[in-house]
């Protein structure tokens, strides 16, 4: 069963090479608003056990709770805990001091784009969506390096002046650097006794960021997409606010700027890439301001729970501690999209994409599924080359089976909502909304796992062309 399904899906992934073909129908992709430099480090668990030595961390360091880094012992700790659970997860780091323990005492393996609207903005550029603006908070040299010099990517230099993002250089402001310290799926180490093993390859980011955590914005950027419209729109970058800091008040006032974009331009697709929210309040304006707004909303399975907690904590109480398998987590989207009333909400799990959406969205399940499995594609290339900074690179991964892990997800997805049509076609219905879900493919030694929902998500909306 499994070979026939592995070659069933095999013939659907053909078609992938005149999907990515059908982008360069795409006129105009924006990204807003987090952009900054991403400082990525591989660590061992060797290395963790010497980082926490180095500090001091004791045992009653290691159960607290709390998600915000005060200390360099809240940046172990949050290693450790990403380590243990093999989730991701990205703690703001609050003082400048800390951040020049980082800077001094874990160093980094390469610098690299980052944020998700950074991300997003070099992937449409490479993949051929003919015009893509970015809004930057911070534009200096070092940001502009991390631009694809591409001749469809554009942004705002000092002066409000559109020109390539690459060739970009605002003096005046410093760059944002963000630490993404990614560890191996079954790399382990010992302390306090105990030996810590690491059940999934993941990362962990320690973010300090003045710019992004307080949401400052261009002016020019907003007047601009006002005026000019966009077909597709990817919102991000809430994450890094904190209700100390008037984090969801800059929400609100962000919810007000995304209805005149509404207005302005009914047609367009406007997406929201949900991340790693560690400040509750921030997150829960998050879902009741933005989220709403959306024709789109992406999550993976950490934020799909966290999620839950703010819509339903009667729920999450039950489930927090279960397996997150594809039934479970497809329950709990289905439930975030009634209360939250999104149009079209898309799961990036391990090893399985699952979309589920209205009749009436604009892009049709066929589409969606073949937009899907182009970013199952890209994902996988990604993950094995590392970037996709080149047209080689895009589908290296063509070609390549679904793994079993990934038809099993799917298995027991089609088992819950006893239709095999979902396991055959990876189209089904259920409760009056289309579900997409596509198998993916995984490679086991990947050599970065940074922007991969950022990729998933856009790939699979800008790429669902009929």
């Amino acid at each position: 069963m499994t070979e026939n399904l592995k070659f069933l899906w095999k013939n659907f992934y053909a078609d992938v090479p005149g999907q990515l073909e059908k982008i360069g129908n795409v006129k105009s992709v924006a990204t807003a608003f987090n952009t900054n430099i991403d400082a990525v480090l591989k660590v061992s668990g060797q290395r963790i056990r010497e980082l926490a030595q180095q500090v001091g961390l004791t045992q009653e360091d290691l159960a607290d709770t709390k998600t915000n880094i005060l200390t360099p012992k809240d940046v172990v700790r949050g290693i450790i805990k990403c380590f243990k659970k093999g989730i991701a997860e990205e703690w703001v780091c609050e003082n400048s001091e800390t951040y020049q323990w980082m800077r001094q005492n874990l160093g980094y393996d390469r610098l690299q784009m980052g944020g998700q609207g950074g991300i997003i903005a070099n992937l449409m550029a490479v993949i051929g969506v003919q015009k893509v603006l970015v809004h930057t908070n911070s534009h200096p040299a070092l940001q502009a390096a991390q631009f694809l010099a591409a001749d469809n990517l554009f942004g705002f230099d000092e002066n409000g002046v559109l020109k390539k993002a690459a060739n970009i250089n605002r003096p005046a402001e410093d760059a944002m650097i963000h630490w993404i310290l990614e560890f191996d799926g079954g790399d382990a180490f010992e302390i306090f006794g105990e030996t810590i093993h690491c059940p999934k390859s993941n990362r962990f980011i320690a973010t300090y960021d003045p710019a992004n955590s307080t949401f400052k914005t261009d002016d020019t950027f907003i007047k601009y997409l006002t005026e000019k419209g966009y077909d597709y729109l990817f919102l991000s970058g809430y994450s890094n606010l904190l209700m100390v800091r008037g984090g969801v008040g800059k929400i609100m006032q962000s919810a007000e700027q995304i209805k005149e974009w509404r207005l302005a331009n009914p047609k367009g697709v406007i997406h929201l890439e949900l991340a790693s929210t560690q400040d509750i309040d921030v997150r829960r304006a998050i879902i009741e301001y933005i989220a709403p707004l959306a024709d789109s909303v992406g999550m993976n399975e950490r934020e799909t729970l966290d999620s839950l907690h703010i819509v339903d904590a009667d729920m999450y109480n039950r489930v927090c501690n279960q397996e997150l398998t594809a039934p479970l987590l497809f329950e709990i989207i289905v439930k975030l999209k009634r209360i939250i009333k999104i149009p079209r909400l898309q799961l990036h799990m391990f090893g399985l994409y699952v979309t589920v959406q209205d009749k009436c969205f604009k892009v049709s399940p066929k589409a969606g599924k073949k937009g899907m499995m182009l970013a199952a594609t890209l994902a996988a290339s990604k993950c094995a080359k590392g970037n996709l900074d080149t047209s080689d690179n895009i589908l290296w991964s063509h070609g390549l089976e679904v793994a079993d892990k990934s038809l099993e997800a799917l298995h027991q997805l089609a088992v819950y909502l006893n239709n095999d049509t979902l396991l055959l076609s990876g189209i089904a219905e259920y409760a009056g909304y289309d579900v997409i879900a596509v198998p993916t493919i995984l490679i086991d030694k990947p050599l970065t796992l940074v922007g991969m929902g950022d990729t998933i998500s856009s790939v699979s909306l800008v790429g669902a062309q009929d």
